[in-house]
This record gives C-alpha cells, sequence and structure tokens, in this order.
C-alpha cells in the first residue's frame, strides 16, 4: 500500500461518509404511538427501528436531535371536535409521560428542541431548546452541512420539518422505513410534496450505498 489506500472496509465506509451529517428525530413521543392520543398505526414499531438504526449508526452522524410535541395552552390546534386536518384531540402535553421521548429512543439524542407550547407547530425548525436555542442554532453549532429525518408523522411533522430543512441545506434525506403518516392517503400526499422540494426519499438499508 502506498499509504492513500484505505485499509479495510470500515476505513473506506468512513471516508465515503458525508462530514457533519445531522440526524433528527422528529416527534417519536408515545402520543403518536398505539395507545397514544393521537396514535399512528405502526408507530410504536418505527420507534422501535428508529432506535436500532440510531444505534448502530450513530458514527455516521455529527450530532442527533430529537423533537417534541409540547404543548401547554396550543389555542385552536386542540378541539373537542377535531378535523384532524387543522384540529386535533389533545396529545403532546408537556409534563405528561405521552409527550416524553419515546423508550426506545430515550437517551439517543444530544440535543432536544420541543415545540408548539402555544400554538400548532409542525416543524421541528419551530422548537427551542430548554435554554432558548432553535433547531437551526443547534444544527449551526455542529457545523451541519446535511440532514437525515424519521419520525412521525411523516404526513405532518416529518414532511414540515423536511421541507424547512431543504430550504437551509441542499441535502435533505427522509428514511421512509422509519416513519409512518397518519393516512396512507395524506403520506402519498407528503411524499408527493417532498419529491417535488428535492427531498430524498429512501430506505435505512440504503443509507450509505
Amino acid at each position: 500500500m502506498d499509504g492513500t489506500e484505505p485499509e479495510d472496509d470500515d476505513t473506506l465506509a468512513a471516508l465515503l461518509i458525508k462530514p457533519h451529517r445531522a440526524l433528527i428525530l422528529v416527534d417519536v413521543q408515545p402520543t403518536f404511538c398505539e395507545g397514544g392520543a393521537l396514535a399512528v398505526e405502526g408507530g410504536n414499531e418505527v420507534a422501535r427501528k428508529i432506535g436500532e438504526f440510531v444505534k448502530v449508526n450513530r458514527g455516521n452522524y455529527g450530532i442527533v436531535v430529537s423533537t417534541q410535541d409540547w404543548h401547554i395552552e396550543p389555542g385552536d390546534h386542540f378541539s373537542d371536535n377535531p378535523d384532524f386536518v387543522d384540529t386535533w384531540p389533545p396529545h403532546g402535553v408537556a409534563g405528561t409521560e405521552e409527550a416524553e421521548l419515546h423508550p426506545a429512543v430515550t437517551g439517543l439524542s444530544e440535543e432536544s428542541v420541543k415545540k408548539g407550547q402555544y400554538a400548532a407547530a409542525y416543524s421541528g425548525f419551530e422548537g427551542k431548546t430548554e435554554d432558548g436555542r432553535s433547531l437551526l442554532d443547534v444544527l449551526k453549532m455542529s457545523e451541519v452541512t446535511s440532514i437525515d429525518i424519521v419520525g412521525l408523522a411523516e404526513s405532518h411533522c416529518v414532511k414540515d420539518t423536511a421541507l424547512d430543512a431543504r430550504a437551509l441545506y441542499e441535502e435533505v434525506r427522509v428514511f421512509s422505513d422509519l416513519t409512518a403518516p397518519v393516512s396512507e392517503e395524506l403520506g402519498q400526499k407528503a411524499r408527493t410534496i417532498m419529491e417535488g422540494a428535492g427531498i430524498i426519499q429512501l430506505e435505512s438499508r440504503n443509507a450509505w450505498l
């Protein structure tokens, strides 16, 4: 070897991974999983798979950030007669067990932003850390250049977080097997919108191919 060639497959993989990539875990909370107030079908399984993915692939990311719905008094976002488009039954209520991170992902993120305290907030970029930093502030501090996104629900908060990320970063990816929509119809609509915005959608097993 002349000193410029990788010594093994692991070294080659490391060279191919883009530096300063962030992984955003969007609203992986019990409130959006089976048994929760606003359950997405398959939510618990998505959470489990996200946890496994992070544990195996943590070294591929400069930072892992989680977002949480953390509603205190979100106004007309909550309704006794929700239309499940713009109004919803109470969910992600601040301080409740349902609003905490799902056990499958607890402790897997270095930073967490909470959103929706006093109004509807679908994008993680509307959230703040406990000390008042925005998601963008967190990403800038880690010199992030590209974003991967997983979580719940694909049709709403994942989509809106991805769209805001795409407005800021050239490369944004959503792992289709690590998310789930409120309904298949809304999921298909979200996937079409994300595709049109230039967001890459792929299965996580193809992340490093």
